[in-house]
């Protein structure tokens, strides 16, 4: 593939303002203290590494059709490396899959400045720091639940949403009904491959590239890519 254009954006400046206020955020205790508590504690694979240890913002192209919601950065992960969805398991299996449809330059990221470049394409997630046990309270996610909504109104182009797992399928309504009112009610169920109408975007559902799902086949790679084969053609509809 070739290499991708630069990805500053007309609305870059935006984004790059929201990256700031997001890395800066301490408003979760509970959150705060455990994620820097891992950076300053690593186990020993990554002793000597210096860790990100902030919350993270989305990453990706802000010109973006097509946006991915995942739940929160690991603690060993993304919290270390700096970018959504990079430096674990989680995120070879999706950085690998975005190129595949097109959307990544690499298949693969293992921290900030390695040269990835997404095209059409927008990393983030309902919580922006590691929780413990991947479990964040209610109030952590209604705490972070406006800097999605800030990423989706920023991307305006964007009319295709997946959401990784549950939480980020919940996260993602919850950031719809506050952006416009428009998410169905009922609110629709969870499941791989759930489609609905949300507002200006469609909503794809697709299981979380999690270990706990690709070791065991519960998610395997032509899933993976038929839900991104999907999201693309409802973005260019």
């Amino acid at each position: 593939m070739a290499a991708l254009p630069s990805q500053r954006h007309p609305g870059s400046e935006g984004f790059e303002a929201l990256a700031a206020e997001i890395h800066a955020c301490r408003l979760c205790p509970r959150l705060v203290e455990w994620r820097e508590e891992r950076a300053a504690d690593p186990p020993p694979r990554f002793r000597g590494e210096e860790y990100w240890g902030k919350p993270l913002s989305g990453f990706g192209d802000p010109g973006a059709r097509v946006a991915l919601v995942g739940l929160a950065p690991a603690a060993h992960g993304a919290n270390r490396t700096g970018r959504m969805f990079t430096g674990d398991r989680s995120g070879e299996w999706l950085y690998a899959a975005l190129h595949r449809a097109g959307f990544a330059n690499q298949p693969n990221s293992e921290r900030r400045g390695d040269g990835l470049r997404l095209r059409d394409a927008y990393v983030t997630a309902v919580v922006r720091c590691a929780p413990p046990a991947n479990r964040p309270a209610p109030a952590e996610r209604d705490n972070c639940l406006p800097y999605l909504e800030r990423e989706l109104a920023l991307l305006e182009r964007c009319r295709t949403i997946i959401a990784l797992g549950a939480f980020g399928w919940d996260g993602a309504l919850r950031a719809i009904r506050a952006l416009d009112g428009e998410a169905p009610r009922p609110r629709p169920r969870f499941g791989h491959g759930a489609e609905v109408s949300a507002g200006r975007w469609a909503l794809l559902g697709c299981y979380h590239p999690s270990q706990q799902n690709t070791f065991t086949g519960r998610l395997t790679e032509p899933m993976l890519d038929a839900v991104l084969a999907r999201a693309r053609e409802l973005a260019i509809t």
